[in-house]
């Protein structure tokens, strides 16, 4: 059953701390998951979170630490000693381990780094800070399990018994040659089902997906979901194996990158939290409100272009709001399912057979919608070739609109610029000045004015 934090649990965990009553602290405490604890931190203040951090064993809070939001991490971590920091990292995994160090200040890495008592674990942590947070090396852990392709299934087995010590959870058992070269991964049932003298060469699987250092986490998450894998190997250089990435680094990637894309698409230029400083909230949303803005300006100067057919035809002013709503609206629509396309790996590229798709289904909408915008036309206002002309733009800009919602993403995206950017803003503000233009432009052909 998931624990929720109530109001009557927090109030307890005061009195409590209020009392120093660090035994009933634990009592409470220690049954609840990691998870759950760094939530029940985050309702308290500081001196609260960090009293409790500090009562819990090690092997607990080194967990908690990684689930608790970013300023409360911190400061709690500001409160600790260099040797109190290296004693959580000890019990971390080294990419875990990595991740906490990198927040800290030089001066005070240093010092953590020197303290930690495991000097390979240390060695390996310091490996990892090398690489970029955002590729393959910065996102594995040097905890796996590894087998010579020399050796013979007895000598592997008590070989694993010795590794498997470090590592949490073994997801594969991979086979390195002489020179730590990845050659393949050996299967459970192999290892159970063979002699002991068979040598590995003769069993392990050779064909394997894996990574390199620098392929990029997004990239590595495409991999592990296409082909619904559970941990990859990544791989220097030359080809050695260096280290594994597992599935619940992968699960935080693929919530970063949502997040993202869905900031980007609401005209959002950074990442934000709703805790960030009101400073950082405006600089984040301004720059695309001050474009559309802009923008949308150019569009009203298109409509004072045509106050007189206003006076002629005043249902087609009418009608502008719509227009626009629903220019973005199927604009947003076709980007949408371009940019999950391009993310999920479904499209790579422009496809014809898409875009016809596409064009297709906007070509029904539209008509549809047109048709029963003339109906509505006729019966309010009786004006029926007027009420044509307005059904006739608005099918034509919703085409447009479809076309641009294709086009851009892919465009984007081939240029190295988020495509999640076109799913927004972007796109609403676009549609605007262009179908405005057009709506006057085609009833222009068909009214004469």
């Amino acid at each position: 059953m998931e624990f929720k934090v109530s109001k009557e649990f927090i109030q307890q965990l005061e009195e409590l701390i209020n009392k120093k009553n660090d035994s009933e602290l634990e009592v409470l405490l220690n049954d609840l998951h990691h998870a759950d604890i760094a939530e029940i931190l985050d309702e308290l203040d500081f001196d609260e979170a960090t009293y409790i951090f500090k009562v819990l064993d090690s092997d607990k809070t080194a967990e908690i630490l990684l689930e608790l939001e970013e300023d409360l991490r911190e400061n709690i971590l500001s409160r600790l000693s260099p040797k109190e920091i290296a004693e959580e990292l000890d019990e971390l995994e080294t990419n875990d381990a990595a991740d906490i160090i990198a927040e800290l200040s030089q001066e005070i890495k240093a010092e953590v780094i020197s303290e930690i008592l495991d000097v390979e674990h240390a060695k390996d942590i310091v490996d990892l800070l090398r690489y970029d947070e955002n590729t393959a090396g910065g996102l594995m852990g040097k905890e796996l399990v590894k087998v010579n392709e020399n050796w013979n299934v007895l000598t592997c087995v008590k070989e694993m018994r010795i590794q498997a010590e470090n590592v949490s959870r073994v997801h594969s058992i991979y086979v390195v040659d002489d020179e730590n070269r990845l050659k393949g991964r050996l299967s459970l049932k192999d290892l159970l089902t063979s002699s002991t003298k068979t040598q590995i060469g003769e069993v392990y699987i050779r064909k394997l997906n894996f990574v390199n250092v620098d392929t990029e986490d997004v990239e590595v998450a495409r991999i592990m979901q296409k082909y619904d894998l559970e941990a990859i190997p990544v791989v220097d250089e030359l080809g050695r194996l260096v280290g594994r990435i597992t599935i619940d680094d992968i699960v935080d990637v693929i919530k970063e990158e949502a997040d993202k894309d869905y900031q980007l698409a609401a005209g959002i230029t950074q990442d934000v939290e709703s805790n960030d400083s009101v400073y950082e909230l405006t600089k984040a949303r301004l720059p695309w409100l001050l474009i559309g803005m802009v923008i949308e300006i150019v569009a009203s100067f298109v409509l004072k272009g045509n106050e007189a057919t206003f006076q002629k035809y005043s249902t087609l002013i009418i009608f502008v709001p719509l227009l626009s709503a629903t220019a973005g609206n199927i604009g947003v629509q076709a980007s949408a399912i371009v940019v999950q396309g391009l993310a999920n790996g479904t499209l790579k590229d422009f496809s014809r057979a898409y875009f016809t798709k596409e064009i297709t289904v906007s070509m029904i909408s539209g008509s549809i919608i047109s048709f029963l915008l003339l109906c509505y036309h006729s019966i309010m206002y009786q004006q029926y070739l007027v009420g044509f002309a307005i059904s006739i733009s608005m099918i034509v800009v919703i085409l447009f609109a479809a076309t641009l919602g294709t086009l851009v993403p892919l465009f984007l995206n081939k240029n190295k610029i988020d495509p999640a950017i076109a799913t927004g803003p972007f796109i609403t503000t676009t549609n605007d000045v262009f179908g405005i233009m057009l709506y006057f432009g085609v009833a222009n052909l068909i009214l004469g004015f």
